[in-house]
């Protein structure tokens, strides 16, 4: 018993849940010197979604970010979040870009690492433990949290004794969907410290089933010595605990933080205006407290990507055949909790199941889940599932080592590659360019476009952008964002192909190419259009981008044969031919963005 530190998520995963990673690098910088002044057990504010956003959509250096966040606050620990073998991304990496990352993290002024993984699989969080301790810094290695007849009190209490030999400074329990009860927090804590845990426990939840302030308040009964929150205006909801509300309930107790209410109040002062600024962001859905994700144990943010997809497929009217599949594929798939990547895995064969019947289309993350690719499942995986998903010989396509063991070393590579190109200033960017090829590239190149700056912000009301905020908060003005802005210099307004998708709190560009027909308002004639049907047709059973074309003009195929893979929502499925024939004519290209219906090619 005794002081409760304070772990503050401010300027990662408060900004994470509540409007998509956006805020920008110079909305934090003025209020850094204050964040400082508090005395927070730590600041977790890189990893995660952090080190893609800023170079997908911001125009901004992840790496520049850490930098100058150090320079500002030289008195308080600096955290990140490191998904375990996938960093900062959703695959796995060989060892030598894990231990480089960590190095250079370090380097940049990264105190405490919170080292996770979706499957708890403690073999793909070897390597990234080992590379923090080489470091010399703070190792907070996780479990994941979850609830299933496998996931059961004993179990991460065993879990956390396991992280305390392999070396763990301290231990987080990563309530990533915002689900555990007050009992269930207090009997985790009570029993690993009971039989003689000698790891601070800090206790991460998110605000989601509204239950979570009970839930501290238990933990600090147990013997917590940590718990996460987020300062007041960008917090609760899908974000966590506001921090101000949590150091006064605590005031004057045994638990007492120590901590400065009216520096608190004058940092959620200068919060409430960027909250005000990235208006556009917010989400109703986020802001509101959903206790049945204690039932259906979807989160949030999952629940806004399969609603993305059905409507992309135009198939919301299965919204509820999806949900009730989910927990059957996820029994089925061995319980794997539901936080990126297996969330995905898990979200989207449900879709397809609904879609096109059990297991018939099956994305390659499902395939490669299945192989163990991403880890050992935490309850078994029945043959049934394996043959059914793997076929008749999946026997030999199980792997049982550890997933990285298979993997290449990159890092000479990927430097090699960067030099040649003419793009290597300091080794931070060979990282940059490994962990995200493409849009790595693109920003490294110059090429990065800001989505907005913050002199740009708050959007006015009739901005493209402010579209999803309008229909969250008024649904029954869906229709008044029809067209884009009109055209400089006039003329007709096109209607819109680009638009922005949520997944997990981070915000994806979407870009429709139209399949016939189409024109801009107002104009006739243009280029033709290719035709939306023919005789022997063979059309895309799914919105998404095409990845690859398997097959070529007078190839015969086979009905069920695969011609074609197309990503959609950061999966990879193979599209196989509805019917068999030669190959007469292919109308779509590598690139090309495709909408459920599109005519991909003649088969006849």
């Amino acid at each position: 018993m005794g002081k409760i530190g304070i772990t503050e998520l401010i300027l990662r995963d408060a900004h994470q849940s509540i409007f998509a990673t956006r805020m920008r690098t110079e909305d934090m910088e003025p209020i850094l010197e204050k964040l400082d002044k508090v005395g927070f057990w730590a600041v977790e504010m890189w990893g995660g979604a952090t080190f893609d956003v800023p170079l997908r959509f911001l125009n901004q250096s992840p790496w520049d970010r850490l930098r100058l966040i150090r320079e500002k606050m030289p008195n308080t620990k600096l955290m990140m979040l490191l998904r375990a073998q996938n960093i900062v991304a959703y695959r796995n990496f060989p060892d030598d870009i894990v231990q480089k990352f960590v190095h250079y993290a370090h380097k940049n002024g990264i105190d405490v690492f919170r080292v996770f993984d979706a499957l708890n699989d403690l073999r793909n969080m070897d390597t990234p433990m080992k590379a923090v301790k080489a470091e010399g810094a703070h190792l907070q290695a996780c479990v994941s949290y979850t609830i299933s007849p496998v996931h059961t009190t004993e179990y991460y209490i065993k879990f956390m004794q396991d992280l305390e030999k392999m070396g763990s400074d301290s231990i987080c329990i990563k309530d990533m969907a915002g689900m555990i009860t007050p009992k269930r927090a207090y009997d985790i804590i009570k029993g690993y410290k009971g039989q003689g845990g000698k790891c601070p426990v800090d206790l991460h939840s998110h605000s989601t089933s509204g239950m979570t302030g009970l839930s501290y308040q238990r933990a600090a009964d147990a013997g917590v010595d940590v718990v996460d929150t987020d300062i007041s205006p960008i917090a609760e909801g899908t974000g966590h605990p506001a921090t101000e509300s949590v150091v006064l309930a605590f005031k004057d107790t045994e638990w007492d933080t120590g901590l400065d209410v009216e520096l608190l109040m004058e940092i959620r002062d200068h919060f409430r205006k960027v909250a005000k600024k990235y208006r556009h962001l917010i989400r109703m859905e986020a802001l509101r407290p959903d206790p049945s994700i204690v039932m259906h144990q979807i989160p949030g943010g999952m629940i806004s990507n399969l609603v993305s997809q059905l409507e992309m497929q135009g198939a919301i009217s299965k919204l509820d055949d999806v949900l009730k599949e989910i927990p059957i594929v996820r029994e089925e798939l061995g319980y794997p909790p539901l936080v990126t990547p297996t969330s995905q895995v898990v979200g989207v064969q449900a879709v397809m199941n609904v879609l096109f019947g059990r297991y018939k289309n099956l994305p390659k993350e499902t395939i490669d889940y299945v192989k163990g690719m991403y880890g050992k499942s935490p309850a078994p995986i029945s043959d049934e599932i394996k043959e059914l998903i793997l076929g008749p010989d999946w026997k030999d396509q199980i792997i049982t080592c550890r997933p990285a063991d298979l993997l290449e070393p990159e890092w000479d590579l990927r430097e090699k590659e960067l030099k040649e190109m003419g793009l290597y200033k300091e080794p931070e960017d060979v990282l940059t360019y490994a962990i995200y090829p493409q849009v790595g590239l693109k920003y490294l190149k110059g090429e990065a476009v800001a989505e907005f700056t913050s002199e740009d912000l708050p959007l006015p009301i009739d901005h493209p952008a402010t579209r999803a905020f309008v229909k969250s908060f008024f649904p029954e003005l869906k229709d008044i964002f029809l067209y884009e802005e009109e055209p400089k210099g006039g003329g007709p307004a096109a209607i819109p192909t680009e638009f922005d998708v949520e997944v997990d709190g981070e915000m994806f560009e979407v870009k429709l190419t139209p399949t016939g027909g189409f024109m801009v308002a107002g104009e006739g004639g243009g280029a033709e259009a290719p035709p939306t049907d023919v005789e022997g047709g063979f059309k895309s059973p799914m919105q998404g981008t095409v990845l690859s074309i398997r097959v070529a003009e007078g190839d015969k195929v086979d009905e069920g044969q695969i011609v074609a893979t197309v990503e959609a929502m950061k999966m990879e499925t193979e599209v196989k031919a509805d019917h068999g024939g030669e190959v007469k004519k292919i109308y779509v290209g590598e690139g090309d963005a495709v909408e459920t219906g599109t005519l991909m090619m003649q088969i006849l």
